[in-house]
């Protein structure tokens, strides 16, 4: 089993920044696949942001530019930059691990116009 939390989120207006960390239970290097998910408001959970082991990124067309993913042993950050109403959701952190997926809780950010 593995166990996530993500930290982080609240209430900015446009343009403004927010950092979200999510906390493993074991090291966030001994994944081959992290990332971060989104769920806006009557929407699904889509991609927002993933690492694979090699360090190669990829993000979702709409962060691109903006958003920014990063790791440590402990922990998996999400920079957000220049944030826009339509980021809205709730945030979730994400790994696999042993062919399995785990999820955190989520963290709320609201964005306002």
């Amino acid at each position: 089993q593995v166990q996530l939390v993500e930290s982080g989120g609240g209430l900015v207006q446009a343009g403004e920044s927010l950092r979200l960390s999510c906390t493993a239970s074991r090291s966030f290097f001994s994944f081959n696949d992290v990332g971060w998910y989104r769920q806006g408001p009557g929407k699904q959970r889509d991609l927002v942001a993933r690492l694979n082991r090699g360090g190669s990124p990829n993000y979702a067309d709409s962060v691109k530019g903006r958003f920014t993913i990063s790791r440590d042993i402990g922990k998996m950050y999400l920079e957000m930059n220049s944030l826009k109403p339509e980021d809205t959701g709730v945030y979730y952190c994400n790994a696999v691990f042993d062919w399995r997926n785990y999820w955190g809780q989520g963290t709320q950010v609201t964005v306002s116009s």
